[in-house]
């Protein structure tokens, strides 16, 4: 299952044909098809179910038809001597020729291989595997990571997490950065500035989806993905970009589109001009269900911004008394009544939201400083979330987070001065993202004692093991992001037991 050797030089031409095909006849492109390498950004599989799962791909090349039927296979077997499924998709230049196959009917908790075949050039073969039924409480091994930002390292992690062979990889944003090449970087992005349009966009996605590493982890295990601020722009809060360009919403279209033609997502999610609906629930059998949220798109501007700004700022909480105002929301309310739905309708033994950034509480000050594009930002929506996991009585609840380049653990109690918390947090550090200085987040921790881990020197993913019984985390860190062969070692564990909130060492 080696993934496809990646020629720079051919993406480069073939990124500035993204957007359409070209008019070469037919003919031609026939008889140089079989040539060429159709799958150089390699293959994925995603939105696991337990009786189907997606298969991704993306035809590449400068003289590719508008149309491109594209043949998918599915097997027990990776020689593919026992096929349980197979058909066709039309791969369209209008959507970057993705392709989204759904095979339906499968059978749960079962590994299988699959492959795609276009234009006389086939795949590299990947695993997947659907998940269990109903009822069932089979164990999990799955990891989340986020944060892979292609000019601050190497993507050596992703190896590392492929010999590990997991179930599931959830990731939890940032899967490419928007912004335009800097000199001097470990690797640089391609472009001449910040990607802003389809095709730029599409081009960037394709330099990261070239990666090898990338390209393995995808190939070994399905995942489920939602997104954070830099697949569109850093910051960017609903309608509105951190430069407050008139145009946003045509941008943050063009984003979602390039997002979903390179994600493990159904024909279903596809987006609607500048509107995707990303939030979605993924049950592994009785044992979990996944609450994937989508904290970017519903969310209210960042309070008290700089001024002529939109985006974050660091804020004291007595010179922003928008901060508490009453009804603020990062979710949006028709996602928090969903959430809320999911919780109560489900008789799960865990409860895992997979979102984006720090939920916990985290003040700079005794006085109150805060951060206001995170949680720390919308305190009252992070309240009514607290209040809903009590009210609900979700079992178990477990809150994935990424986004902040640090690796946190962290007790939630549903109000500050409550003895108990009500759930635990797991904040995994990033893929390569460069995090703050150590010495400052050590002057900071002495006032936010319900921080039980935080390095940010850290760059990796966290790995679990989760049964009926209890969750186990392993914070895995590689030996230098810089380094593309870089070793890893595990930091740190934590553990929580099922029917006790908070996390434990070891």
């Amino acid at each position: 299952m080696s993934p496809t050797s990646f020629d720079r030089r051919r993406l480069l031409q073939w990124a500035a044909a993204t957007a359409f095909g070209t008019g070469a006849p037919l003919f031609v492109r026939a008889a140089r098809a079989a040539d060429i390498d159709r799958f150089p950004l390699g293959i994925a599989s995603g939105s696991p179910r337990a009786d189907s799962v997606v298969l991704w791909t993306r035809l590449i090349g400068a003289d590719l038809p508008a149309r491109v039927p594209v043949q998918w296979e599915l097997a027990r077997d990776e020689a593919f001597t026992q096929v349980v499924a197979r058909g066709t998709e039309t791969a369209e230049a209008a959507w970057g020729h993705s392709v989204h196959a759904q095979p339906r009917e499968l059978a749960p908790s079962r590994s299988y291989f699959y492959r795609f075949t276009a234009l006389g050039a086939r795949s590299a073969t990947g695993r997947t595997r659907t998940a269990p039924p109903a009822g069932a409480s089979e164990s999990l091994a799955f990891a989340i990571a986020s944060c892979q930002r292609w000019d601050h390292g190497h993507f050596a992690a992703w190896r590392h997490l492929a010999d590990e062979s997991p179930d599931l990889v959830v990731f939890l944003g940032d899967y490419i950065y928007e912004y335009g090449p800097v000199a001097g970087r470990v690797r640089v992005h391609e472009g001449s500035g910040d990607a802003t349009t389809l095709a730029q966009y599409r081009a960037r996605y394709a330099q990261y989806k070239g990666d090898a590493d990338l390209q393995r982890i995808h190939a070994v295990a399905p995942w489920i993905v939602t997104w954070d601020d830099h697949e569109v722009a850093n910051d960017y809060a609903n309608d509105q970009g951190q430069d407050l360009a008139p145009n946003f919403l045509e941008r943050r279209a063009a984003a979602y589109q390039a997002w979903w033609e390179h994600m493990p997502l159904p024909l279903s999610a596809r987006p609607v001009r500048a509107n995707a609906q990303v939030f979605d629930r993924y049950d592994w059998g009785a044992l979990a269900r996944f609450h994937v949220l989508d904290d970017r798109q519903y969310r209210d501007h960042q309070a008290c911004p700089k001024p002529g700004r939109g985006g974050s700022s660091t804020i004291d909480l007595a010179a922003c008394p928008e901060l508490m105002k009453p009804g603020r929301t990062l979710l949006g309310a028709a996602q928090e009544r969903w959430l809320g739905e999911g919780l109560a309708q489900t008789d799960a033994r865990w409860n895992l939201l997979a979102q984006q950034t720090l939920m916990a509480p985290f003040t700079w000050t005794k006085e109150g400083r805060f951060w206001t594009d995170g949680w720390a930002g919308y305190p009252v929506a992070r309240e009514r979330l607290l209040d809903t996991l009590a009210e609900r009585r979700a079992a178990n609840p477990v809150v994935l987070s990424g986004d902040v380049h640090c690796n946190y653990i962290a007790d939630l109690k549903r109000r500050p001065g409550d003895a108990a918390p009500l759930a635990t947090e797991f904040c995994g550090t990033s893929i390569t993202s460069h995090g703050m200085a150590q010495d400052r987040l050590d002057a900071a921790l002495p006032l936010n004692p319900h921080i039980r881990y935080a390095r940010s020197e850290e760059r990796g993913y966290m790995s679990f093991r989760l049964d009926p019984q209890r969750l186990e985390a392993a914070l895995r860190v590689v030996s230098d992001a810089n380094d593309p062969n870089a070793s890893i070692r595990t930091a740190a564990r934590y553990g929580v037991e099922a029917g006790r909130a908070g996390a434990q060492v070891g």
